[in-house]
């Protein structure tokens, strides 16, 4: 009895043991998680006071920019006549100079001032005008890189996925107006392939640990065709949805510039560094500056030095260039490689699913992605030369649109003409001496510090780079003996009350929880709000709230009166996407915007959403501009070549290049030179007569009449849209 006793225990305590496991595996897989972005905002939106008025929100703002370079001069007056940083005790010396406005630069400058650090960034162009703004738009820690990291058994990139799933969180919780989840596609042609992609993107949703938002999952053929129906049919088994971040890079890095200003960090644009300083000692001391913009105004510009205890480098693809402004026999440590990217119209993609393709006829990735209305599809990766605008190869351009059509259904004509944009983006890869190729790089980054004290931060990516930051602030502290302090008096970020973001500033790193601008009162439900008070367009006020979070509140306010019934506030600046002219007005007032190209292709994004509107807005964000900042004919004339010129870069074809503004304005963008050019740029057929089936004729088929044949060609051409009685048909 007992043994039969025995022989009945041990299978149920297996079938028990088996099914707490299953349980337990589909609970974490479906457990109840928070999505960031889906919460209602920490700070609610404005409402109506007890007199019946609208309280709207009173945001702190930052300093102007004639006010940050008074700053920046102050610091040059003192501490000449001692070597090196005697003088340290002075106010006016900055702790932490940093060069590059890019993702580390202001990432850096935003985690060294909320420890309580005096800091300064300059930047020689615009913040992320570089790189920065022209990366794949993703916040990821890469599949492609945990797939080497197990194949090759490579610790070092196991650790740079590991620790890039950890700051897609911090991303994601620290600015949800401006980056979200997207579910990406990874299609599946053999079914024995399946159990190996399942493996990897179960392995990647493990790696995320608690930081994983959704768990991925199998698609079938049927079920991939509805969520993807751009897919190609034949030899489609199955799909794998994997879930990754996606973000406006730019307005990112706009707005960590700007929370780091607001904090009370000096930051500049358009300021560049034409030498480093040193002491008697051969240290480091400070840098030799210009501010640009009175050359652009036809002025002279001044140079004048800023003092500090610590230079930092953090210029991406340039960093060699300041690395030899302090020492020109140094060893170049940056492998450029070029990554182009193309933009097609939105209906090449689902508005809220990706695609990745991981093996192309050469072995590269293609991601193919929804984006402002748009897809954007690529990259290359190739070795490359460092320029400031790089134009993107047409060569490149082919082969991107060649691998795109091998996965999409034969009926979707994939044409040359259907690119709206294209932009090369130059990624400062860390060089490795061991590899063959760029492709092989690790996108790492490493932290450098030289003889006479130049803190370098060179490599990484998008999706780290605040965790760059905090080790090159750390670096900082300890090697120079920075005393950093608790932040007092810290801003009411949020313009209420009710948040204290100084509360977590105790002189460590916190900024894994420091929100940036707008995104204390940002929910997904704010553009109602906007909607309500303003009489904003919905797809307007739905853009405002995802690219400047509740500070959309001032850019609807800034926006003018349409003296129409509704849409009652905000000219678009191009009829084909929802930017408003208040985005114009708030970027020059709030953003330091000091050109077109800066509202164009950072504050907003339509240069890199499309060439052609861009070239075709042109005049009225001139004269926009002009209003706002005094511009004289002699400068409007600069901002038209300069901008044109930048456009170059961003894909506008050859022919536009020469147009003036009065080509524009009489309508001569729209133009071809001839057929070729059609062919290759027109985004439709050149207009067809109505198909036969759309006309009605009065002849019979068999009239042989060639009087009647010419009266039944003539009917036949009329538009069956209108009556047979209209004018237009007679």
């Amino acid at each position: 009895m007992a043994t039969t006793a025995r022989r009945l225990v041990k299978p149920v305590l297996y079938l028990t043991a088996g099914t707490a496991v299953t349980g337990g595996l589909i609970y974490w897989a479906n457990r109840p998680r928070t999505i960031p972005g889906s919460e209602p905002a920490v700070v609610p939106p404005p409402g109506i006071g007890a007199g019946g008025q609208f309280r709207p929100p009173r945001f702190p703002l930052v300093k102007t920019r004639a006010e940050q370079l008074e700053d920046l001069r102050r610091s040059g007056h003192v501490g000449r006549e001692t070597p090196g940083v005697a003088n340290s005790d002075d106010s006016t010396i900055y702790d932490m100079l940093i060069i590059g406005g890019g993702a580390t630069g202001s990432g850096i400058a935003l985690d060294a001032v909320t420890r309580g650090l005096k800091v300064a960034l300059v930047e020689r162009d615009d913040f992320g005008s570089g790189t920065s703004s022209k990366s794949t738009k993703l916040v990821h820690g890469g599949v492609r890189y945990l797939e080497k990291a197990v194949w090759e058994l490579d610790y070092n990139q196991y650790k740079l996925v590991k620790e890039a799933l950890r700051e897609r969180k911090y991303f994601l919780d620290t600015a949800p107006h401006l980056s979200r989840w997207l579910p990406i596609m990874l299609p599946i042609d053999s079914w024995w392939k399946a159990p190996y992609y399942w493996a990897g993107t179960k392995m990647y949703d493990l790696l995320a640990g608690a930081e994983n938002i959704e768990s991925s999952y199998f698609l079938s053929k049927s079920k991939a065709l509805d969520a993807f129906p751009m897919l190609k049919q034949e030899d489609l088994f199955g799909a794998l949805v994997y879930y990754d971040g996606a973000h406006n890079d730019s307005r990112m890095n706009v707005s960590l510039a700007m929370t780091a200003a607001l904090y009370g960090a000096t930051v500049l644009n358009h300021l560049e560094v034409t030498g480093l300083e040193k002491d008697a000692q051969g240290r480091l001391n400070g840098a030799r500056v210009k501010d640009l913009i009175p050359g652009k105004n036809g002025k002279s510009a001044e140079q004048f030095n800023v003092r500090a205890k610590v230079i930092v480098n953090a210029t991406g693809p340039f960093t060699d260039s300041i690395r030899k402004m302090d020492d020109p026999q140094t060893a170049e440590i940056v492998a450029p490689s070029s990554g182009v990217h193309v933009v097609l119209p939105g209906y090449y993609s689902p508005a809220n699913m990706g695609l990745i393709d991981p093996s192309t006829s050469d072995g590269r990735v293609i991601f193919f992605l929804p984006w402002h209305g748009n897809t954007i599809a690529g990259t290359t990766d190739a070795a490359t030369e460092i320029t400031a605008n790089p134009l993107p190869g047409e060569k490149d351009i082919e082969w991107i649109l060649s691998e795109i059509r091998t996965y999409l259904a034969p009926s979707i004509n994939v044409r040359r003409g259907d690119v709206l944009a294209a932009w090369s983006g130059i990624r400062p890869l860390v060089r490795d001496p061991k590899a063959k190729n760029t492709e092989s790089l690790v996108r790492n980054h490493l932290i450098d510090v030289s003889s006479s004290g130049l803190v370098t931060c060179a490599g990484g990516k998008w999706t780290t780079y605040r965790q760059m930051a905090e080790e090159t602030v750390d670096e900082a502290i300890r090697v120079f003996h920075l005393r950093p302090h608790p932040v007092r008096n810290a801003p009411r970020v949020s313009g209420t009350e009710m948040i204290d973001d100084g509360a977590v500033l105790d002189g460590s790193c916190q900024t894994h929880q420091v929100r940036l601008l707008g995104a204390h009162g940002y929910s997904k439900t704010l553009f109602i709000n906007l909607i309500q008070h303003f009489g904003l367009e919905t797809d307007v006020a739905k853009h405002l709230i995802e690219a400047y979070g509740d500070r959309a509140w001032t850019v609807a306010a800034l926006s003018a009166p349409t003296d129409q019934r509704f849409p009652a506030r905000g000219m678009r600046i191009s009829p084909l996407y929802p930017f408003a002219d208040g985005e114009i007005r708030y970027g020059v007032r709030h953003e330091y915007a000091q050109t077109v190209v800066d509202v164009l292709a950072r504050r907003t994004r339509l240069a890199f959403l499309n060439a052609q509107a861009c070239l075709e807005a042109l005049p009225g964000v001139i004269d926009l501009m002009s209003e706002e900042l005094k511009w004289d004919q002699e400068r409007r004339e600069k901002e038209w070549f300069d901008t044109v010129e930048f456009l170059r870069s961003m894909g506008l074809p050859e022919s536009r290049w020469w147009l003036t503004r009065e080509d524009v304005e009489m309508g001569r963008a729209s133009q071809f030179v001839d057929e070729e050019e059609y062919r290759l740029y027109s985004r439709h057929d050149a207009p067809a007569d109505d198909l036969p089936s759309d006309t009605t004729t009065n002849t019979s088929p068999a009239n042989n009449n060639p009087n009647e044949e010419k009266a039944e060609k003539k009917e036949t051409q009329k538009s069956p849209i209108l009556g047979k009685e209209s004018e237009a048909n007679k």
